[in-house]
């Protein structure tokens, strides 16, 4: 395992990983689903850019399917239930 520089791929990841750490912060505030939801793929597709930059997707190909896969229908999910604003918050 070695790291391999690619400019746009460590972009994306920063990005991924700021938009992860907002979405936090934001859901503690606001408690919103839709919030927490984004958040989450946006974790998960930093740490597919993550095994790029590590050079590990001919290793990791199926894995990093799922974990995109998984990621687009958080936000699917996610915009789905801001649409229909029903139970999208998750305060007590």
């Amino acid at each position: 395992m070695h790291f391999t520089w690619n400019t746009i791929t460590f972009i994306n990841f920063v990005f991924s990983i700021v938009i992860f750490i907002f979405g936090l912060v934001s859901w503690q505030r606001i408690k919103s689903k839709v919030v927490l939801y984004v958040a989450i793929a946006f974790g998960l597709f930093g740490l597919s850019h993550l095994a790029s930059l590590f050079n590990l997707t001919d290793t990791l190909n199926l894995l990093l399917i799922i974990i995109r896969i998984v990621a687009y229908l958080f936000v699917i999910n996610g915009f789905f239930l801001a649409a229909h604003k029903e139970n999208n918050t998750l305060r007590k």
